[in-house]
């Protein structure tokens, strides 16, 4: 179980001032990156070490069309994304939840052992309209320690998630992108019921994120590492929330 979630939507740090960091819009990308991930995104290309029998492979999953644009998962490759990443989680808005500000080496040993083990978790990169900006964990919530503090179905599925520009926090895209990728996980596992997160409670931008983003609040649950809120997107009234 990831440390917490990223607000989806605040663009400050807890204190309430600026983040004091580069915008990640404001990041180089070089050709090499864009036609990789353009590549990468045409094959499917699975994870290196996923199964796909847990949660199959989130980068052959058809892109969402959003009213932010068309947004798509692509499964992280360290080599490839690691110092992006590592940039998001050294910005203070971020890292105030992640815990995971430092250098690179620190965000590598939180996503390899994801990498390296049974396709239970599967990091990813938020692609909208072509840029990465978001990073997001798809992984099995009822094979996840979160079991053991709320009464998980068979195949809950669970969402970490963090936006890596301020420039997209604040305005609703972490709300419309949450909708969208709930939607994109109960529309390719079929047997998967109810999409589940646990903001930290106190991260109240995040928790009126899942909110407006059709998932309701179940309960307050205490974990080894914060008091979260309980959120869940159920299948059946996905069409009316």
């Amino acid at each position: 179980m990831p440390p917490a979630d990223a607000s989806a939507e605040s663009g400050t740090a807890p204190d309430g001032g600026s983040t004091g960091v580069e915008d990640t819009l404001d990041l180089k990308l070089t050709e090499e990156l864009l036609a990789l991930i353009a590549e990468e995104r045409s094959a499917g290309s699975p994870p290196a070490s996923a199964s796909g029998e847990l949660l199959g492979n989130p980068g052959t999953w058809p892109p969402a069309t959003t009213e932010a644009g068309e947004f798509a998962l692509l499964p992280v490759r360290l080599e490839r994304d690691l110092p992006l990443i590592s940039r998001w989680m050294n910005d203070p808005a971020v890292s105030a939840f992640w815990e995971l500000a430092g250098p690179e080496s620190v965000t590598a040993d939180h996503i390899g052992p994801q990498l390296e083990g049974d396709g239970r978790s599967i990091p990813c990169l938020g692609i909208l309209d072509g840029k990465p900006m978001s990073y997001w964990e798809i992984y099995r919530a009822d094979l996840d320690p979160l079991a053991r503090h709320y009464p998980a179905r068979p195949h809950d599925t669970g969402l970490h998630l963090l936006i890596g520009g301020v420039n997209n926090r604040g305005r609703g895209v972490g709300t419309t992108l949450l909708r969208a990728v709930a939607d994109l996980v109960l529309d390719n596992l079929p047997r998967c019921g109810r999409v589940v997160a646990e903001p930290d409670l106190r991260n109240t931008p995040s928790v009126s994120a899942f909110l407006s983003a059709g998932f309701r609040f179940s309960a307050e649950v205490d974990l080894p590492e914060k008091r979260a809120a309980l959120m869940i997107r159920d299948r059946t009234y996905r069409a009316q929330l």
